[in-house]
């Protein structure tokens, strides 16, 4: 767990809570113009509040589409009720991480193993199946500064520098513990060119940074999608400091987390660092030590936070 205090507020989206779709926590929006069909998400995860923040703030703003349709999108209501900021990250989930339950979805004929994030995922992927666009605002265990997941495929990638921010971006095919909702269905298909998702990391989970760094992320988004024009935009949306300098990273390994003695950090690496030199120790693993493969290695989110065996450590990038 980070050394840093929990900051940020709890949002209040009691407001909002219902929904207009029949689905808890779901917003649908139609223009009745032709454009793309856009899904903004927040709270795949219970503890990750600034997305939220976010969301509040576009529903709060009243904010609706000029063109195509806009969903918005609470996606893990049960452990955001769970929230404590003393213990942050205890409410992540529930039962099961809801952002490793994508893809095939072979567990759906297994109603004995479900919990209340695979019956959430059921009801939510209608949506996402739906969506052409989508933006996934979740934060970071530990500090660091924001970067995008945009997944394996080259076109996402090109379209999450074509946004300017954040000034990370990271090609990865994503966890062993499975897949996550921004690679789910028509999102993880090479032939939809013009299908685009993105996963940003806003920060630290408790840095009140983070909510503006998802506001920001929220306005470029919706408006390179069209659904929006700039003059749309709630006061305050967009960070007012120069576009940052973007760096596209390609993870080439995904350090998993073995069985056996609990997994160690040789020190308290940053996310976005770069370790100069290759066979660098980075921790442990298993009681194996884990060393950096190449010079010039960035580390993407090193963490001991839920660090069980097959969940990530850690990701090692070099610059694409």
């Amino acid at each position: 767990m980070s050394s840093r205090a929990f900051e940020l507020a709890v949002p209040d989206i009691a407001p909002w809570r219902a929904g207009n779709t029949g689905v808890e926590g779901v917003w649908r929006f139609e223009s009745g113009q032709p454009g793309r069909q856009v899904l903004v998400s927040a709270l795949v995860h219970g503890n990750e509040l600034c997305g939220a923040w976010a969301l509040r703030s576009a529903l709060q703003a009243g904010l609706r589409p000029r063109r195509g349709g806009l969903t918005v999108l609470f996606a893990n209501l049960d452990a955001f009720d769970r929230f404590d900021p003393a213990v942050p990250d205890a409410s992540r989930f529930v039962g099961t991480d809801m952002n490793r339950l994508w893809g095939a979805m072979d567990w759906r004929h297994d109603t004995a193993a479900h919990t209340v994030e695979h019956r959430r995922v059921l009801a939510l992927a209608p949506f996402i199946e739906g969506a052409e666009w989508l933006l996934d605002l979740h934060s970071m265990h530990e500090e660091g500064e924001p970067l995008g997941l945009a997944g394996p495929l080259p076109h996402h990638a090109a379209q999450a520098l074509q946004l300017g921010a954040p000034a990370l971006v990271v090609a990865d095919a994503g966890h062993r513990a499975g897949r996550r909702m921004r690679d789910h269905g028509p999102f993880g298909d090479a032939g939809l060119a013009d299908h685009f998702a993105l996963l940003v990391e806003c920060g630290f989970h408790g840095a009140p940074s983070s909510v503006a760094v998802a506001h920001d992320m929220l306005a470029r988004f919706l408006v390179a999608s069209g659904a929006v024009d700039e003059t749309d935009l709630p006061t305050g949306w967009r960070v007012s400091a120069p576009a940052p300098t973007q760096r596209l990273l390609t993870v080439t390994e995904a350090v998993t987390v073995a069985a056996g003695e609990p997994p160690r950090l040789a020190q308290p690496w940053r996310s976005g660092e770069t370790v100069p030199q290759a066979g660098t120790l980075v921790g442990w693993s298993g009681g194996q030590p884990v060393r950096t493969p190449y010079d010039h290695c960035v580390l993407i989110m090193p963490t001991l936070v839920h660090a069980a065996p097959g969940a990530t450590l850690v990701r090692f990038a070099r610059e694409a």
